[in-house]
């Protein structure tokens, strides 16, 4: 088993660069499929979430080669054929296969999908979306079996705003007879990104990034090349990191208006925080003002963000409260933040946190990968050693977070035990 062990309380300075959206990258490599020759995918993290999902493009028997940050996929080899659960399980993304596979086949067969247990994420807006294309489905033994003889276009209301929904129904839908609509789409950065991507293999597909996507049906799609955008989630983590320690710590490599809901709200703390063009510089305070945070879709404050930012709470003076309204089991790192010396409560969807509080090191559990994260950050101001065991999550996300954090001054190692 592998741990990550942490010596807290030193100042951070120095520069870290934001790697490639995992939220990004884990649609763009399934969307490779959709192609008849050559994808060549740049600024791809280094992450064991897109690891496997290469694997998995390599079971299809895609051809899959990774230079430095970049991946060439050659997607003509492919078969379409049933993926097994020892590939879905390992992350929630493997559904966008689903949607790519669809596209390309009309037929798909795969495995229930896993991912962290942050609460109930079903897929039956993907799957809504898959039928009003002319898609019929049947499960069999947990796994999904999505068939249509043809798919035609068609106007699709999500009932949520949901990134996932979103992301597959552009994939069923590029290569669709006809024009299909999204209405009450997701208007996250990260769907941008993959529809710039369709867009660039041939696809005709505006309205990405507001609540109404406008897809026309094209006979076939063509490689090309394309870049990752810099990913927020891990800009936002070591900016709420740079809060707690840092010495002009500088991050870059980044979208500014992609992270505005976190940097708004660390200027109402008061954090000292200078934003470039594509970096930020911030420093630590000893003490910050209380703060209200609701989590809302793009662009409200981000629900992957708000477990590393309850850490940030620790440093204000007096009471603050975070309401979670995403997903039901974000509050699943409190009670290791309790084990380090926070001041928390909880009713529902909602947790109090009452500060300054003093942390320290101790060993805690990472129950997923944004809990991950705030144990990170926990354990980089805490006083002491503090041990994080199921690491495997953060891996996950961050692309060398390790590494990362020793080059500016962190006292972190990886170790098995």
């Amino acid at each position: 088993m592998k741990v990550i062990k942490i010596e807290g309380n030193h100042d951070l300075s120095g520069t870290i660069k934001i790697s490639g959206a995992k939220n990004s990258s884990v649609a763009l490599l399934p969307a490779s499929i959709l192609a008849d020759t050559d994808v060549t995918i740049c600024n791809v993290p280094e992450i064991t979430d897109t690891d496997v999902l290469c694997e998995m493009l390599d079971f299809l028997g895609a051809d899959v080669r990774r230079a430095s940050e970049s991946v060439v996929i050659t997607p003509s080899t492919i078969e379409n054929k049933f993926i097994p659960e020892k590939y879905s399980k390992k992350l929630r993304a493997s559904y966008y296969f689903m949607g790519a596979l669809l596209g390309k086949f009309k037929h798909v067969e795969i495995s229930l999908p896993g991912g962290c247990s942050i609460g109930a994420r079903p897929i039956n807006l993907h799957l809504k979306g898959f039928e009003s294309l002319g898609a019929t489905i049947t499960t069999e033994n947990d796994k999904y079996i999505v068939d249509a003889k043809e798919l035609k276009g068609a106007n699709i209301y999500l009932d949520i705003a949901s990134v996932g929904a979103t992301i597959n129904i552009m994939l069923a839908s590029v290569l669709a007879k006809g024009k299909t609509t999204i209405e009450n789409a997701a208007k996250e950065p990260e769907i941008v990104n993959v529809a710039t991507f369709l867009n660039n293999m041939g696809a005709k597909i505006t309205g990405a990034g507001t609540s109404q996507i406008r897809i026309t049906g094209v006979e076939k799609l063509n490689g090309c090349y394309h870049e990752v955008i810099p990913d927020r989630i891990e800009a936002g983590t070591y900016t709420i990191i740079g809060a707690l320690t840092g010495d002009n710590l500088k991050i870059y490599n980044i979208i500014p208006e992609h992270i505005e809901a976190l940097t708004s709200k660390l200027e109402e703390m008061g954090a000292d925080i200078e934003i470039g063009s594509d970096y930020l510089v911030i420093n630590k305070k000893n003490e910050y003002k209380p703060v209200n945070i609701k989590t809302l879709v793009y662009p409200g404050f981000p629900t992957d963000l708000q477990q590393p930012f309850s850490v940030l709470l620790s440093k204000c003076n007096g009471k603050s409260t975070i309401e979670e309204t995403i997903f039901e089991n974000r509050f699943m790192h409190l009670p290791e933040l309790k084990k380090m010396g926070m001041n928390i409560s909880k009713e529902g969807m909602k947790a109090t946190f009452i500060g300054p509080n003093k942390l320290i090191g101790t060993e805690v559990n990472a129950t997923d990968l944004r809990a991950g994260a705030s144990l990170v950050a926990a354990a980089l101001t805490a006083e002491g050693t503090t041990i994080i065991t199921n690491t495997e999550h953060i891996l996950r996300g961050y692309e060398g977070i390790v590494e990362k954090l020793e080059d500016v001054g962190a006292k972190i190692t990886l170790e098995e035990i």
